[in-house]
């Protein structure tokens, strides 16, 4: 990855919840969250078919020709699944709310990756800069991963890789929420970058032990999304009534944990969700963070939290206390 092309994915946006991800939001709102993520100096946008089943790219696409004319940002987009239209007149499926009228179907032959880039360039009315396979791993596909995985390598890589060799994106790569799937491609294919979901944040850390390092030592580019683990590190935990932890309801371990650190935050005076997202780009090995967001109250929040001052004593304190690993709390600035 160029660096002018890290630079600019310090910060970014998550669009599932303009893709209607659990709630409905109206077009003018998603409208709104995007300008203001623009607003508050993000350039990064991720997104996928698979957020509201073309909902979100659509809604991002438009979004953009609107604040951004000059083609600032960088958008990433994914592939491994092709939208089919459906019958299927369910208000909810696959967790989205009133979305687009197609089922999502995995898929990750050349055909199909060509196919899903073309359609998401449609949706987006602009060029995407990262292309991701997405979801690839045993977490998703269970008793059908390996089939996916050997049409990827032996099908699918290849068509990813001529996307970015011919010129049509800058980098390649995948978007999973599972370590063990990024260990095992990055010894069997070259990839550029890794948006990797949950798996580097205060509540878990098992990127840290050896991908995180491995991914430094051969330049691939870490893109950390879900550092909230999908709710609990948002907000005050007071203020939760369903306590999400990666999509479901927290477990007490979980949980106490949770506390843990919002009792560390208390003690100096730092909100939780801040520090949560401020933790996730301390590591070296970290290029770009993106937290998903449904609207412009949302936005300048994030802002806002990236703009809050956390001493060095806060993280040393979090390591005594054994609630992050000790290579957490090396300065990130020297490291890089």
């Amino acid at each position: 990855m160029s660096p002018d092309l890290a630079r600019r994915i310090r910060y970014g946006m998550g669009t599932a919840p303009i893709g209607n991800l659990y709630r409905e939001v109206s077009d003018d709102q998603a409208r709104e969250t995007v300008a203001a993520a623009f607003s508050a100096g993000m350039r990064y946008f991720d997104t996928a078919p698979h957020y509201g089943f073309g909902l979100a790219e659509r809604r991002l696409g438009a979004a953009l020709a609107q604040c951004d004319p000059h083609g600032e940002a960088v958008v990433s987009t994914k592939v491994g699944r092709l939208l089919t239209p459906t019958g299927d007149t369910a208000r909810e499926r696959h967790g989205f709310v009133d979305a687009l009228p197609f089922e999502p179907v995995f898929d990750y032959s050349a055909a199909a990756i060509r196919q899903s880039f073309d359609e998401s360039r449609t949706r987006l009315g602009r060029e995407a800069d990262i292309l991701l396979a997405h979801d690839l791993g045993a977490m998703t596909h269970g008793s059908d991963h390996e089939r996916h995985m050997a049409v990827f390598l032996e099908d699918g890589y290849p068509a990813l890789r001529a996307l970015r060799d011919d010129g049509p994106v800058s980098a390649i790569g995948i978007g999973v929420n599972e370590v063990a799937v990024c260990e095992f491609l990055i010894e069997r294919i070259q990839i550029d970058a890794i948006l990797l979901a949950g798996r580097y944040s205060l509540l878990d850390q098992s990127a840290a032990k050896n991908l995180l390092p491995r991914c430094r030592e051969r330049g691939i580019a870490v893109i950390l999304g879900g550092v909230y683990n999908s709710g609990i590190l948002a907000r005050p935990l007071a203020e939760q009534d369903c306590k999400r932890y990666n999509y479901e309801a927290a477990p007490e371990a979980v949980l106490e944990r949770a506390r843990a650190l919002e009792a560390a935050c208390h003690a100096h005076g730092l909100p939780l969700a801040a520090a949560a997202l401020q933790f996730a780009h301390r590591h070296p090995a970290v290029t770009g963070v993106i937290a998903g967001l449904a609207s412009a109250e949302e936005a300048n929040a994030m802002q806002e939290r990236l703009d809050v001052t956390i001493p060095p004593a806060f993280w040393h304190d979090l390591a005594e206390r054994g609630l992050v690993a000790e290579p957490a709390v090396i300065d990130a600035e020297t490291a890089r």
